[in-house]
């Protein structure tokens, strides 16, 4: 008696198992400035094909639907939902948050250019807008040490309040990068993004010009996940596994009533 039924319950194991780990992942996130929730996609393997659709029956008839059977499932890949997250207050004057799409540059060790929704920047010693890991924020924008207040305008433009001037001293502007396919940029984490071939080339702009996010003062955008509807779906891929699972022990019995009686 063929096992075949084994190879196909084990990869539905796999499978949920895997799910399993992104929809932990979602949750251990939820608290994650800026995190977009993954969700993971299924795809069958192949299908052996044991009659083929329209192959003929007879002299004078066909297969209306053939005999086709599966041989399990797969995680294809796992899809970033880009919804955006709440936004919430917090009155730091370099807290950022993209009201709309897009992302803010970041420049990482070794030249490489990173790319985050996460605005939660600080001042260096060298006085350069930064992550909260030390990266510098492009293009450069540097806050003069004598600078009473930072403000930073829906279009990206940073201004300083200096002692003894009347007006605003203009340091710089913020940029937005937006992608022809946000969805196929690589996590790297530290809640950075990296450009890949799939997400096309990074286009540069001013916030809110052409459908890019305009820049919040003092806010942050929160993850995108929903406590609830992950717990529904833990409990739907436990369900799942646990079904998978019987099926092993079902077709162990099979194999074994066979082997013990014919």
């Amino acid at each position: 008696m063929s096992s075949a039924a084994l190879h196909i319950a084990r990869t539905g194991l796999d499978a949920q198992d895997m799910r399993m780990r992104v929809i932990s992942n979602n949750l251990a996130n939820v608290n994650t400035t800026a995190y977009k929730r993954d969700r993971a996609a299924f795809a069958t393997l192949a299908y052996q094909t044991v009659t083929a659709p329209g192959a003929a029956s007879t002299q004078q008839t066909q297969y209306a639907t053939g005999l086709n059977l599966g041989t399990g499932v797969r995680i294809q890949g796992t899809a970033r939902i880009d919804t955006q997250g709440s936004l919430a207050q917090t009155g730091n004057s370099l807290d950022l948050a993209l009201d709309g799409q897009g992302f803010f540059q970041v420049q990482l060790p070794g030249g490489q250019l990173g790319y985050t929704r996460a605005g939660n920047f600080s001042r260096s010693a060298q006085g350069l807008l930064v992550t909260a890991d030390g990266y510098q924020v492009q293009p450069g924008i540097t806050i003069p040490e004598n600078a009473t207040s930072i403000t930073i305008g829906t279009d990206g433009t940073v201004s300083a309040a200096i002692p003894n001037q009347a007006e605003l001293q203009q340091l710089g502007q913020l940029q937005v990068a937006t992608f022809p396919n946000p969805a196929g940029l690589q996590a790297r984490g530290d809640n950075y993004m990296l450009e890949s071939a799939a997400s096309g080339a990074a286009v540069l702009g001013v916030p809110g010009d052409q459908g890019r996010g305009n820049v919040r003062q003092g806010m942050l955008e929160g993850s995108n996940v929903n406590v609830v509807e992950e717990l529904v779906d833990m409990i739907e891929t436990q369900r799942a596994y646990e079904v998978n699972s019987k099926m092993i022990a079902a077709t162990d019995e099979m194999l074994k009533y066979v082997n013990q009686n014919i």
